[in-house]
């Protein structure tokens, strides 16, 4: 059943909630493109997805549910596989024993429903719902699942002790190491803690052999948070089964070893980057995830704004030169890069790379991995990488002197080159060249931008606790902050409004929810982004220190990355606390 566009267009003008010359609008684009009227006025922002959706179910005479803080049994809710009700949004809500309620943000998905009325064997009746309320309902399967997959792996592990038992020394053969591997509860226990990560949206996996027990920890948003204690009979099978996956040598305990593997959940390709390290209790195994779907950011969707955002795509622009992103590991330098190859990346010009690991595949990138125990080192990549006519090149680090000296050589004979450098300014980057070998005016010759950066956690949003800072605060803050800048900054993105001041700016505090434990979910970045003015080459020529660089670089109107920090407070983003944990002054 579908709304008339005549229906709806009447609905409308008597509801007073579209105007009548929108509404002629809008109809004349119906007839050049063949869309609908109310697909016309959610695309110019006349309507909301909602809105339109309410008025349907309105119209048509089908129940509206709000499924917000509704807590739905597990045993209605799992009735509909997760896969299918992310794909279709379509969710169990309540049951009789004849009938199953489902709520859907579409009720002619005619596939969802009949796949569910054969699945479950009930009369279906479909119900129209809003995204939160689908948010919401999508978020109980983490939940059920956490717990779900807690009970599974305790009841596998006492499965997997009589196994464990087998050598009396505790020591295990290849063929004992291949079979346990394979055994069917340590193949379950491996299975279930990655796709447990999955679905927590965990960044890495820590496998950590204590004296009598093994502990699980997931990194979620940049924090470890313990997801499951095993006894220590598991640990041989557990490790054995990853170094399976991941192609590595199953009788070598001694030494460390690096693998990747790939698995497919919930319809996400997701590559598990492995080290193994020996340890006083056994081998402790890290696994780092990476998700294929790394196309579709945003320079704005990470988090640059303003000036900062203009000088990117400024450097972006040019033919040649050298582009640096800097900050310790986990602090997203990886994301950035492949952000901007990914906005570079058009059929016009052939792009490069040598990276240690490649994190993330992209299409019409030629992308090569860094082998070092057969010489295939940056230096010796980018070497090569030269003699394959490349427009772009992305270096995944620059390391030493050699991988540097070929960085600024191919930024001066007529390309643009992405890089990554260790430091934790982005004024401490001419320095940590300077030291690395390269002489001041080959860096000012071509060093167009370089990025600094870390990664917050972002506030919840239906969770967070609204409050003004104190003089008390301000005064703290302004010790370390310049915070007139970043007011004029607010003031000229249009965050606040001209009459603002700091006493009237809302801060939040996290809050903890059902949703977020800890009040946050997610994370975005906070940047420092620092042009090669004419007047900062001066002063690289000069041999000016980071410290010296860096001020005049605030007073080219360069936020430092607390003052981006307090910017993204301000617009109740992350939190001033939150900033702090991250950036130390």
């Amino acid at each position: 059943m579908n709304v008339r566009d005549e229906q709806l267009k009447e609905f409308l003008l008597d509801a007073g909630l579209v105007t009548r010359s929108d509404i002629e609008a809008a109809i004349k684009k119906t007839q050049a493109k063949n869309v609908s009227l109310g697909d016309v006025l959610v695309s110019e922002s006349k309507l909301t997805d909602d809105d339109l959706r309410r008025t349907q179910a309105y119209l048509l005479g089908i129940p509206f549910v709000s499924l917000k803080g509704q807590k739905i049994e597990f045993e209605v809710l799992s009735m509909i596989p997760e896969p299918i009700a992310r794909k279709h949004n379509i969710i169990a809500f309540k049951k009789t024993p004849s009938e199953l309620e489902v709520a859907m943000l579409d009720t002619n998905d005619l596939t969802a429903i009949e796949f569910v009325k054969k699945k479950v064997g009930l009369k279906i009746l479909p119900r129209l719902t809003d995204q939160e309320s689908m948010k919401a309902a999508l978020v109980q399967y983490q939940k059920s699942l956490k717990a779900e997959f807690g009970d599974i792996i305790q009841k596998e592990a006492v499965s997997v002790k009589a196994l464990a038992d087998q050598s009396e020394d505790g020591e295990h053969s290849e063929k004992d190491l291949k079979e346990l591997a394979e055994d069917l509860p340590i193949v379950k226990i491996v299975d279930t803690l990655l796709n447990h990560a999955i679905i927590q949206g965990a960044s890495d996996i820590h496998i950590e052999p204590m004296e009598t027990q093994m502990v699980v920890r997931y990194r979620i948003d940049g924090i470890l948070h313990d997801a499951m204690v095993l006894p220590k009979d598991v640990a041989p099978g557990i490790v054995a089964r990853i170094k399976v996956l991941s192609n590595l040598k199953l009788d070598e305990k001694r030494l460390p070893q690096d693998g990747r593997f790939k698995i497919e959940s919930a319809g996400e390709r997701v590559s598990f980057r492995v080290s193994t390290l020996p340890t006083y209790f056994g081998e402790k195994t890290v696994m780092r995830l990476l998700r294929d779907a790394a196309s579709g950011f945003t320079l704005e969707g990470l988090g640059f704004h303003g000036s900062g955002l203009e000088r990117i795509h400024s450097a972006m622009k040019q033919k040649v030169g050298l582009l640096l992103t800097t900050g310790p590991t986990g602090s997203g330098k990886t994301t950035t890069l492949y952000t901007m190859l990914d906005i570079l990346n058009t059929p016009e010009v052939n792009i490069s790379t040598v990276e240690d690991p490649i994190e993330y595949q992209m299409p019409r990138v030629n992308q090569t991995q860094v082998k070092s125990e057969i010489g295939l080192t940056f230096s010796s990549g980018l070497r090569t990488l030269m003699r394959q006519d490349p427009d772009i090149i992305m270096v995944g680090e620059i390391r030493d002197e050699e991988t540097a000296s070929l960085a600024i050589n191919a930024s001066l004979t007529g390309h643009l080159v992405l890089s990554t450098l260790h430091t934790n300014s982005a004024a401490g980057a001419i320095p940590r060249m300077i030291d690395m070998g390269v002489e001041p005016f080959l860096i000012v010759s071509t060093v167009n931008v370089v990025i600094a950066q870390r990664l917050v956690r972002r506030l919840c949003d239906g969770s967070k606790e609204r409050y003004t800072l104190s003089k008390d605060e301000l005064s703290r803050l302004e010790k370390i902050v310049n915070l007139d800048r970043v007011l004029a900054t607010l003031k000229e993105e249009k965050v606040i409004k001209p009459g603002d001041d700091w006493d009237t700016i809302d801060f939040y505090h996290p809050k903890k929810s059902d949703e977020c434990e800890d009040g946050y979910k997610g994370r975005l970045g906070i940047h420092e982004v620092l042009k090669m003015s004419s007047t900062i080459k001066e002063l690289v020529i000069k041999g000016a220190t980071a410290a010296e660089i860096e001020t005049q670089a605030k007073k080219e109107e360069m936020l430092t990355m607390i003052e981006d920090g307090v910017y993204k407070a301000a617009q109740g983003l992350t939190s001033i606390e939150e900033i702090f944990r991250v950036v130390s002054e």
